[in-house]
């Protein structure tokens, strides 16, 4: 089978094309040929600093996002038979091996995905949205009537975190560049902050919730929009000059959320998008071996959604 590959880290141009022997499910793990895969700024980051966030070096297949269908089911699977289409962000933070034409996982790092999407649409769901699921409603339980505080509104997690918290009937506020906004507004958002041109820590205030999904001093800045009890969710972890102390005082929880595999999460967000209450922005789409120039892409910060590969014909 084909997969992209990386011996060594560095820029884009240390990912090739190879030929590789297909996987073959085991005990409870389901075999799923990949017709997309999404991509995401880990990938990126974990190619150039040749580290997966589990500590694994080179050689490996980077990519979490799966869409496609399953080929073969393990003994004991009981919630996939094949040729179920089927959507999931499969074992991370450990190797996943997505960019590839197939990967085999446990069967509950997987849902059925939903129903008329597509493949594409599908693949750039699982990892976003998860993020943005189990922060906004595994950890921070967003109710009716908070204010929520989303940076990056219009990044990949960052405008399925819009429609979570919109579908959990918060008040959003996002930050984002203007161009954005029509977009943002389409999508829930009672309230935009041009980040090029206002400083949202100066407009926004009493926030019961901030999503920062960029780091660097975002997350002290944000400090200064929340209310006392509030509850600040970093998808970047904090570095040393994040203020703990100043956040304790103010009686405001700042944590730290790594995504994981969620089978009950995916279904919740199945439900979403089939209710018609949370729909995913594709930027661009790169044929497998183009691996490439899609990270080359994502990693000038400056997409709409999501980008994703097309594996299968």
């Amino acid at each position: 089978m084909r997969a992209i590959s990386q011996n060594v880290a560095g820029g884009p141009d240390v990912l090739e094309l190879v030929e590789t022997d297909r996987p073959e499910p085991r005990p409870t793990e389901i075999l799923v040929r990949v017709h997309a895969a999404g991509v995401n700024p880990v990938d990126w980051k974990t190619r150039a600093r040749g580290t997966l966030v589990s500590g694994a070096t080179p050689p490996y297949t980077v990519g979490w996002d799966v869409a496609g269908v399953v080929e073969a089911v393990g003994a004991g699977v009981t919630l996939f038979a094949p040729g179920d289409e089927v959507y999931g962000m499969p074992r991370f933070p450990h190797a996943a091996g997505a960019y590839a034409d197939y990967v085999t996982a446990p069967s509950r790092h997987f849902a059925h995905s939903p129903a008329g999407l597509g493949h594409i649409h599908s693949a750039a769901l699982p990892l976003a949205a998860l993020t943005a699921w189990q922060a906004l409603v595994d950890t921070a339980d967003v109710r009716p009537g908070q204010r929520v505080l989303v940076h990056a509104a219009a990044g990949g997690v960052g405008h399925l975190a819009v429609q979570i918290a919109k579908a959990r009937g918060a008040y959003v506020i996002g930050t984002a560049s203007e161009p954005k906004h029509a977009l943002l507004r389409d999508l829930g958002a009672d309230e935009l902050i041009d980040y090029t041109r206002q400083d949202f820590a100066d407009v926004v205030h009493d926030v019961d919730v901030v999503l920062d999904t960029i780091g660097g001093d975002y997350a002290a800045r944000s400090l200064r929009t929340l209310r006392p009890g509030g509850t600040l969710l970093l998808i970047v972890p904090p570095d040393d000059t994040f203020p703990a102390d100043a956040a304790r005082a103010a009686g405001i929880r700042a944590t730290h959320v790594l995504v994981e595999p969620d089978h009950q999460g995916l279904r919740e967000i199945t439900a979403l998008v089939e209710s018609g209450r949370l729909r995913v922005e594709v930027d661009a789409v790169f044929p497998l071996e183009e691996a490439a120039k899609a990270h080359e892409l994502g990693e000038r910060g400056r997409t709409t959604g999501k980008i994703v590969l097309a594996v299968a014909p």
